[in-house]
Formats: structure tokens, C-alpha cells, sequence
């Protein structure tokens, strides 16, 4: 097999201007993991002349992540040249990013995917909490986007993609006519001269993240739609922030990471009062009557072009249609779902797996008996979906949690292809697909009254 240095190649994950990003093997152990290598897309190397300073952009770039210590940073494990003498860097493998999550589309300012007011705020903490530690340093990020924002398989954040980054007041080596961070994320006074922007510029850049994760759009400019217009459940008080986060000028925003979190508590505050007042008005779901539901249980496999319209979903990849959240939970671990007559594992696995060995973990689940059951298995993704509540009620903020919240990226038994499968993320309600060595929870299903649907 194909070798970068002594790394075996497993697949290519991206293509940058600078670099190609490829899914790796570490020798002896096989531990899969992410190598950056120096590969510059050739007009950049047109624009720049020759490939001397973009190497030197590239090797600052992993001398700064490595000299970097933080949980919400990501870490350099090792840095070489391969045969042909480029320089290359590895990191950690994270199957997961920010962008895939809400499902930005390479067409940016297409819509994107809504998260809970408590999903936004945890991932705009964790990743204020990293800038801190990076402005401290003296370092300007200068290319905050959900791409750049790596999730781990508990959903903490890890900041990365340094190359654009910059000690303050260091000049960029390249021509004045490269654009310094991405569309719609950079703030105005680094579009208009990268080389004044402090951290300020950051912190634009995740109130430009945080009002896209609140909302799916991104803040129209110089005139933008308040968020709460855009949210029902937001009020005035998120417009109070997101319009500090998001001023034109530098002097009106928030002075440093370290404020912006400060106010940033503030509004987490309000939302927990806010909606312990709103939830007292919610009125519990009828129990369903009548014929149950019956779901597809046999696994299939869909190539994405076709997963969509197999699995029932919106153009961002949504159930179309919900089911009443009639749950009843009982002793021995498990929930009946009364809309579909499934009865489901409550808690799940203690921690996330692979799909291999999530499929090892329902035969150990089978052997011992759990609840008394031997017929276990692996839900398919319809069977998964129905378990989805929909992203704007009123429920999905309000409900007590029936099922374990900390497993929020359930694997499916449907396979994409020999090497990846499909999971539906029950924070956010969506169905996207992976890598089958990437790591999610499980959450065991079966059907009481017995015999396939």
C-alpha cells in the first residue's frame, strides 16, 4: 500500500490551497490518524512565484499547533518530510467538524442545519475558551469557520487549521492580493488590510458562527435580520449579543475571548430561566392509538445519491415527516416507543465504538439476556429516525430526555458502502454517514411482539 513517510495511506479526507489532508495508519500499532501534507494547489504557486514562503506558511503552521496546550486546540504528534522532500504533519483523526454537523454546503450561503440553544452555546464556550489561550500567545486564528472547527466523539470542540494564522503585527509573506480567511466568517477590517486585524477579528468570526448555528443562515451585512426573527424561541436578548459579536467596528465588539465568555454565561443564564418559563406552558403528547407504525427493519445499503428519498428525508437530510414522542420507560433499562410498538435499549453503550465493534457489543448484549432478550440488534435508519423530534417544537426543547443525552451520534445497521456506514444524530435530527472506523454510540432496539416488518 501507498506510504506518506512511514504512514499508510487509508484515504483522502480533503484538498486545501496549501495541502491535501489524508486518513492515515501509524506503523505496528495501526492507530488511524490525520497527516497534512505540503501539496500547493498550482495557481496559489503561480501567484506566489515559488513555494519557499508558502513553505515556511506551512511549517509555522505546525510549529504553532504544536506549541499550543489546550483541550480546544488540536495537537501535532509529528512533523517530517516524505521521499519526494515535502513536509507533512500529523494530528489526531476526528471523523467529525462543525461544517458537516450543521451541513454547510460548499455553497455557503446556502441553509444550513439549526442547533439547540444549548448546543450553540456549549460549542461557542469551548471554542472561546481555545481562542483564549490562543490571543494569549499573541496569536490571531484569522480563519475561524465551522470547517476549521473539529468535534471529537463527545462533541468537544478542537480548533484547527492554523495556516492562516498570524503573531499580531506579523506581516503575511504572500501578495496583498490573496485573500487572508474565508467568505463570510472574516471580519471587514481583515478583508480590508489582514495585516492591522487583532484578535477582535476572531471573535466576529464566532459571532458569525454562532448566529449561523442559531438561525441555518448567515448575517446578512451591512443590514441583518435579527436572530430572534429568525428563531422563534430566541428573544432580544440574543440580538443584544450577536449585535456586539458582530459590529462593524472592531471598538464596539467585545474587547477579548475572555469578555465575550463572560456575557456569554450571561446569556446562558437567561436561556435556562427563559425556558424553564416557556417549557411550563408545554401540555404532554397524547399517547397514540390505533395501528403502530411498522418500520423497516432489515438492513439495506444507499449510496447518497439515492439515501435520501430511501430514507425519507429534507434536502437537509431531516425526517419529512415526525412521529408523537410517546415514550415509556421502564426498570429494567429499556423504553417502548408505543407509535412504533419498538422497544429500545434506554441508556446505550458506555462508550462510543466503531461499527465493528458496536455490532460485538449487541452480541454481548444477546448472551447476557439484557432485560431478558435474546433478539437485539442494530437499528436501520428508519427505525433510528423515528426516535427524532422536530428541530422547532416546543417538545425538543422542553421534554425530559427519555433516552441518555450524552449518546448523541447513534450508529444505524444500513451501510453506505464496504467501508462506511449510516447514523442519525439525535441532538440536531439528522442522518448523515461516516467512515466505519470513526467512533459513535449505540443504542440497541427490538421488537417485542417479534417477526421482521
Amino acid at each position: 500500500m501507498r506510504k506518506i513517510g512511514r504512514y499508510t495511506i487509508r484515504g483522502m479526507l480533503g484538498r486545501g490551497g496549501m495541502s491535501t489532508v489524508y486518513k492515515v495508519s501509524m506503523p505496528v500499532t495501526g492507530k488511524i490518524v490525520a497527516l497534512k501534507l505540503f501539496a500547493p494547489n498550482p495557481n496559489l504557486l503561480e501567484i506566489m512565484g515559488s513555494d519557499r514562503e508558502l513553505r515556511q506558511l506551512f511549517t509555522a503552521e505546525a510549529v504553532t499547533m504544536a506549541g499550543l496546550h489546550h483541550p480546544h486546540i488540536a495537537d501535532i504528534w509529528d512533523f517530517d518530510e516524505d521521499d519526494a522532500g515535502r513536509p507533512f504533519y500529523v494530528m489526531e483523526y476526528l471523523c467529525r467538524n462543525l461544517g458537516a454537523m450543521i451541513g454547510e454546503h460548499f455553497r455557503v450561503e446556502e441553509k444550513s442545519r439549526r442547533v439547540t440553544p444549548e448546543t450553540a452555546l456549549r460549542f461557542t464556550r469551548q471554542i472561546l475558551d481555545g481562542l483564549s489561550c490562543l490571543h494569549q500567545a499573541g496569536i490571531v486564528h484569522r480563519d475561524i469557520k465551522p470547517y476549521n472547527i473539529l468535534l471529537t466523539d463527545r462533541d468537544q470542540v478542537k480548533i484547527c487549521d492554523f495556516g492562516l494564522s498570524r503573531l499580531h503585527g506579523e506581516p503575511f509573506p504572500g501578495p496583498a492580493s490573496i485573500n487572508v480567511g474565508s467568505p463570510y466568517y472574516t471580519a471587514p477590517e481583515q478583508e480590508r488590510d489582514p495585516e492591522t486585524a487583532d484578535q477582535r477579528a476572531d471573535l466576529y468570526s464566532v459571532g458569525v458562527l454562532l448566529y449561523r448555528m442559531l438561525t441555518g443562515e448567515l448575517p446578512a451585512t451591512p443590514v441583518r435580520m435579527a436572530a430572534s426573527q429568525k428563531n422563534q424561541v430566541l428573544d432580544p436578548t440574543w440580538d443584544r449579543f450577536l449585535d456586539q459579536a458582530l459590529a462593524q467596528e472592531p471598538a464596539a465588539r467585545f474587547a477579548s475571548a475572555a469578555a465575550m465568555l463572560t456575557a456569554l454565561d450571561e446569556l446562558a443564564r437567561h436561556w435556562q430561566h427563559t425556558k424553564e418559563k416557556t417549557c411550563g406552558f408545554l401540555e404532554p403528547a397524547p399517547a397514540a392509538a390505533g395501528t403502530r407504525l411498522l418500520l423497516r427493519s432489515t438492513p439495506l445499503k444507499a449510496r447518497p445519491n439515492e439515501a435520501r428519498q430511501l430514507f425519507g428525508l429534507d434536502a437537509l437530510w431531516r425526517p419529512n415527516r415526525y412521529l408523537a414522542a410517546d415514550f415509556v420507560a421502564d426498570p429494567v433499562g429499556t423504553v417502548l416507543h408505543q407509535a412504533t410498538g419498538l422497544l429500545w435499549q434506554r441508556s446505550g453503550g458506555d462508550f462510543p465504538l466503531t461499527w465493528a465493534e458496536a455490532g460485538q457489543y449487541i452480541e454481548s448484549l444477546n448472551r447476557r439476556r439484557f432485560a431478558g432478550r435474546t433478539d437485539w440488534r442494530l437499528p436501520t435508519v428508519a427505525e433510528l429516525s423515528s426516535l427524532l423530534l422536530r428541530p422547532d417544537s416546543l417538545e425538543h426543547h422542553c421534554l425530559d430526555p427519555v433516552f441518555h443525552r450524552r449518546q448523541r451520534h447513534l450508529w444505524s445497521c444500513d451501510r453506505r458502502s464496504f467501508l462506511a456506514a449510516w447514523y442519525v444524530n439525535v441532538e440536531l435530527g439528522f442522518v448523515g454517514w461516516q467512515d466505519d472506523t470513526c467512533h459513535s454510540s449505540v443504542r440497541a432496539v427490538c421488537q417485542p411482539e417479534g417477526g421482521q416488518t
